[in-house]
């Protein structure tokens, strides 16, 4: 009943998701398609707002015509409507009102995943799946041979930093492409978008998140893709957009002016004209402050820094502006500083019951109705054996007794009835409370760690999710009811050996003699167990991972028609769980055969010698079954325990993994007390010899003897060059 109701209510909500039926459906075949399309865009009294806003109205009649092979730009303020104009495009939404055309035909009779097809995203934080630069590039085609995927790089202006990677194209980008620089991982996503070959290009604010020099070699990638191609720009440096066929200007959902640059500029009230004057009062607002804080400091470099850039060959420069360091990257063949965690070690029990310390008044009284529940299977044997004995007794005896071991029956049920439930409530209590308790350590622990730790696969998001969603839960099968049935198993046999050894001690020790068979049974049952639950965790975070970087990263999924390969991928990380689970089912299965197969056996043999005890009137009839029923009960309650291997395996493995986080120490620790404080900060930043690199990228030197000085109030720019200079 218990696995039913949990299936009934996880599934619930799965099904729900499956049953919906998407107003946007990336998976129809119905819709037009043609043999190409030239890249006309309409926008035709379009009225939207967002499903999550309904009254907070985008568009009110917004039209917009975008002819084939235009670059269009379209600036405005935050929240006028610009990011929603590709939104719309892409058919990430549909339109209350009004059509959004494509070559005159409305953007909703094309079929979804062709017309997308023809399309090419770059957004403003650009979205990479945790896999090979290689595989995210192949996002952008079907079938993309190397030669492609190269091509597409070097028009990306991608191939020179990815050819100085340990692997290449086949190194690893991490969760979100956290092991890249924001210029690299943005040209990760033109190569992405070139390789698709789009006669329409979105760039949704593709070069506002990088530094001036990233923004630059983009902006080269981007002007090379440009051509030929109907391109939206989305963007709020107007200086990036002058070179654009037309400007539009958004307001509040309204295009209010349009057309090329020189000529919006003629009229100085005009939108545009007033945009700019904004932006270039705040740069100067900017410089002012900037000169302020410089007045009277320099930036420099000591003196060892002076003689490593002269022993590298690299002429010393001096800058009026202020200087930064380059962010020179050699490839190293030294040893790897790679940072490795401790493997989970077993979790000992009385730890977790230590945890539980608070809940100790409710375990007890979940322990004494457990207790109860347990005691009255073996006293059951006494009932049974006496109302046999009954049988054999005169009619008015027969009668006497059998009313009143009918009623003990009841009475005994009713307490069952009672005891039980309690104790599975209370148990439940204390698990629960258990599970919130190390939830709430876990996730302090993890808002604690280093940000070096969060680099590493299997502490990605989808993973550290995983832990304290499922393992946290399994944690419970250890408290909750696992603990109550083995407090009730635990008295049953103890009840069972006192019942069956007052009646009959010679019986009682060769049925006893046969009990540790189903006990050994279970064991390695449990072992078996063991060793594939660790591996069936380990493949259900991967798989979580793919789902999480899905989800979260669904819009570039939708864009490059992307389901097929994301459903591929979190099918093949499903295959290791499910075979591990029917090996699982297997061993379980005969586990439990065999335990039963046992049981049967201790009752042929107890059997068997009762029948001669009774023959050699060394014990009574009445006295045998007494023995057999109470040593069948406790045989029946450590089979029952034997079952609950599975689970219990499970919760090991989960606590093991909890606790692995839970007792490692963070590097950088910001919850620690420790350390240096003082009155006042004056804001001297000093970089003394430093060497780094990150851990997940042993192989590759970020910092050599870095030194570098910032004086207090300095404005500091970190600019990079190409320099031997590290």
């Amino acid at each position: 009943m218990k696995a039913f109701a949990g299936g009934q209510a996880a599934a619930y909500k799965m099904f729900e998701t499956i049953n919906r039926t998407p107003e946007i459906d990336a998976y129809s075949t119905t819709g037009r398609k043609l043999e190409d399309i030239r890249g006309d865009i309409e926008f035709r009294d379009v009225y939207f707002s967002y499903p999550t806003r309904p009254d907070e109205q985008i568009f009110k009649g917004f039209s917009l015509n975008i002819p084939s092979g235009m670059t269009i730009a379209l600036v405005g303020q935050s929240g006028s409507g610009k990011s929603t104009v590709i939104s719309l495009i892409e058919r990430f939404y549909d339109p209350q009102l009004g059509d959004v055309l494509i070559d005159g035909v409305n953007l909703k009779e094309f079929q979804l995943s062709w017309i997308r097809s023809k399309i090419g995203l770059v957004s403003q934080e650009p979205v990479l799946f945790a896999a090979s630069i290689k595989e995210n590039i192949a996002y952008g085609k079907d079938n993309a041979t190397d030669q492609e995927i190269r091509a597409a790089a070097e028009l990306a202006n991608a191939a020179k930093f990815i050819d100085k990677m340990p692997q290449g194209f086949d190194t690893s980008v991490g969760e979100h492409g956290t092991q890249l620089s924001g210029g690299q991982k943005q040209r990760i996503a033109i190569a992405r978008a070139i390789l698709k070959d789009p006669r329409i290009l979105l760039l949704d604010e593709a070069t506002s998140a990088l530094d001036a020099e990233s923004e630059r070699i983009v902006q080269e990638a981007l002007d090379r893709v440009m051509t030929n191609r109907t391109t939206v720009i989305v963007a709020h440096r107007l200086s990036t957009v002058r070179n654009a066929d037309t400007i539009a200007v958004i307001h509040q959902g309204t295009l209010v002016e349009k057309g090329p640059h020189n000529e919006l500029l003629r009229d100085p009230e005009g939108a545009y004209s007033q945009l700019i004057r904004l932006q270039e009062a705040n740069r100067q607002d900017t410089r002012k402050g900037d000169s302020n804080a410089r007045s009277g400091k320099q930036t420099s470099i000591n003196k060892s820094a002076s003689r490593r850039s002269s022993r590298d060959n690299s002429s010393h420069h001096s800058f009026s502006v202020p200087f930064g360091m380059p962010l020179g990257i050699d490839i190293q063949d030294g040893s790897s500083n790679k940072l490795c965690d401790e493997m989970p070690q077993e979790v000992p029990l009385s730890r977790l019951a230590s945890l539980n310390k608070p809940e100790i008044p409710v375990l007890v009284l979940g322990s004494i109705a457990s207790v109860i529940s347990g005691v009255i299977f073996p006293i059951f044997a006494i009932l049974l054996s006496n109302v046999i004995k009954a049988f054999y007794e005169p009619p008015h005896l027969l009668r006497k007794d059998s009313q009143f071991w009918s009623s003990m029956f009841l009475v005994f049920g009713a307490v069952y009835f009672l005891s039980l439930p309690l104790s599975s409530y209370l148990f439940s209590v204390a698990g629960c409370r258990l599970i919130r308790r190390i939830r709430l350590m876990t996730f302090e622990k993890v808002v604690n760690m280093e940000i070096e730790w969060f680099d590493h696969p299997e502490n990605s998001s989808g993973a550290i999710g995983a832990r304290l969603s499922a393992d946290a839960a399994k944690v419970r099968g250890l408290v909750g009811d696992a603990l109550q049935l083995v407090v009730q198993n635990s008295s049953t046999l103890v009840a069972g050996l006192v019942i069956a050894f007052v009646s009959n001690w010679e019986l009682s020790l060769i049925i006893l003699a046969l009990i540790p068979l189903i006990g050994l049974n279970g064991w390695i049952q449990m072992k078996f167990i063991q060793g594939f639950s660790a591996d069936a965790k380990m493949m259900y975070e991967e798989a979580s991972q793919v789902a999480n970087d899905a989800v979260s990263s669904i819009r570039t999924v939708a864009s490059f028609s992307a389901e097929e390969k994301v459903m591929d991928l979190y099918k093949k990380k499903c295959e290791g769980p499910l075979r591990t689970g029917i090996r699982t089912g297997i061993i379980s299965g005969i586990g439990f055969g065999v335990s039963f197969f046992l049981l049967f056996g201790v009752y042929a043999a107890s059997f068997y010698a009762g029948a001669r005890l009774v023959e050699e009137r060394k014990t009574t009839f009445p006295k045998v079954f007494r023995v057999f029923l109470a040593l069948a009960m406790a045989a029946i309650g450590v089979s029952q325990s034997s079952t609950l291997t599975s689970d219990s395996s499970k919760a090991k493995s989960a606590a093991s993994s909890i606790f692995a986080i839970v007792d490692r120490k963070s590097r950088i620790d910001p919850s620690e007390d420790a350390g240096v404080t003082v009155e006042t900060l004056r804001g001297n930043i000093e970089f003394q010899h430093v060497s780094f690199k990150y851990s997940t990228r042993p192989d590759v030197q970020i910092f050599r003897d870095l030194c570098l000085t910032i004086h207090a109030g300095k404005a500091c720019d970190l600019l990079t060059f190409k320099s031997r200079m590290s």
